[in-house]
């Protein structure tokens, strides 16, 4: 996945289904019809974006008028439904996309999520429901579409039924990992839903974003841990805000990242324990992705542009443990050295050359069980490339394949612990 927070499409919302086969390029379920607009599965974008309005708007009201109580097992596996025909019914109103069902999966559950990170009922459908979501522009190879909440705090991500299968039987270990520590470079799931229409079934995960629009991301990284073929292509790099990879990353930026040193240890220490945690859920092929804010070059070009310093800030992400900072305890650690304030949720850095950075972190991609089709993907192409180079692994070798990655200095990427004036590299190589 490689989110990509540019020029979104426009948020009207439009009925209808999309066009003929073959009047546009297809990714997957990912299309676009003869007018130029996104499809999923056959459905216009806009129509989807409106079904996730009308079915969110209802099963959260639906669930804020029963009251509140432990989650209990089957709480899990609870699926509810509603039909929402265009009409309208005694329950629903009237609308003008196709008729659809919208189901919610666990829904006592992830109210239970969303409490422990403090977003409440009005504010997650106010985020949700009351503006035009808005569609990403560059959703990457994973043939989903990606929306996003205006006031940047949500990411809609269509998922395939096997993630969502997977998704559904994580949710009591999720549920046990967040009770033990909510603070986590992991995914946030704050719902599950699927919408039936036209005899398709479109599934759909809310999370956290990890990527606000409102800070400019100068650099872009996806990153496995893997070499095999890890960089990005020439077509990725021609695009306005490219996602580069692995190679590219130890090419680009040989010196590495500085950090303070409570700030990195931090960081090692949730990447161990989030690689721990993914090990034992049996997941793989998740990647790192990395935003890089480069303040001093933000600041050349507001100059460049003749303009004066904006003194509106970015809104502050109302979810708890939603920063980068808050992920990694790091606000804590550093004590009075770094004002929040200034920071913008993100991890203060420096680069080879100096200059101030913001790092945006956060894991994706890990609804991915280290499946038949996958052993069998690993095996063919360990039998032509060397094995321990490529980004299909069983979870265990992956994780501290991954984890080394990310701590380690031995020729891969380096993240450098600073000590002010003198900086030296640390080698992490802890197994997960």
């Amino acid at each position: 996945m490689c989110l990509n927070h540019s020029a979104p499409s426009s948020g009207q919302q439009l009925p209808g289904v999309s066009g003929l086969p073959g009047q546009g390029k297809r990714m997957g379920h990912r299309g676009v019809d003869a007018s130029g607009e996104t499809t999923y599965k056959k459905t216009t974008s806009s129509a989807l974006k409106g079904a996730i309005q009308l079915g969110i708007g209802y099963t959260v009201g639906n669930l804020s008028s029963k009251p509140e109580r432990d989650v209990l097992m089957q709480d899990f596996y609870v699926v509810e439904s509603i039909f929402f025909p265009s009409e309208g019914s005694n329950l629903t109103p009237a609308h003008h996309f196709p008729d659809f069902r919208f189901k919610t999966y666990a829904p006592v559950a992830f109210r239970y999520f969303r409490e422990l990170f403090g977003i409440r009922p009005d504010d997650y459908l106010y985020s949700l429901c009351n503006e035009p979501l808005i569609e990403l522009s560059n959703p990457g190879a994973s043939g989903s579409v990606f929306y996003l909440t205006k006031d940047d705090e949500f990411i809609i991500k269509t998922v395939m039924h096997k993630e969502a299968e997977f998704l559904q039987k994580l949710l009591p270990g999720y549920y046990m990992n967040l009770n033990q520590n909510p603070r986590t470079l992991l995914p946030k799931f704050f719902g599950l839903y699927c919408i039936q229409s036209g005899g398709k079934n479109i599934r759909m995960v809310v999370m956290n974003n990890v990527l606000p629009r409102a800070v400019r991301m100068h650099l872009k990284f996806d990153l496995k841990g893997s070499t095999y073929k890890r960089c990005a292509s020439k077509k990725e790099r021609q695009k306005a805000k490219p996602t580069f990879k692995d190679l590219d990353f130890m090419q680009d930026l040989q010196d590495g990242l500085m950090l303070d040193q409570d700030m990195y240890s931090a960081l090692v220490k949730t990447l161990q324990r989030d690689c721990l945690v993914l090990e034992s859920f049996k997941i793989m092929d998740y990647s790192l992705l990395l935003g890089v804010h480069n303040i001093d070059q933000a600041e050349r070009e507001q100059q460049m542009e003749g303009g004066e310093k904006d003194e509106k800030r970015p809104v502050a992400q109302k979810a708890l443990y939603s920063t980068a900072m808050e992920s990694i305890q790091g606000g804590a650690a550093c004590g009075e050295s770094i004002e929040t304030d200034d920071t913008m949720g993100g991890i203060p850095a420096v680069n080879g050359k100096g200059e101030r950075l913001l790092l945006y972190i956060g894991l994706i991609d890990i609804l991915q069980s280290y499946r038949l089709i996958k052993k069998l993907e690993h095996t063919w192409k360990a039998m032509v490339h060397d094995g321990d180079t490529v980004s299909v692994h069983r979870p265990g070798f992956y994780a501290d394949r991954f984890f080394k990655f990310m701590s380690s200095t031995s020729n891969q990427i380096k993240l450098y612990l600073s000590h002010a004036p003198n900086t030296t590299s640390v080698d992490l190589s802890v197994k997960c």
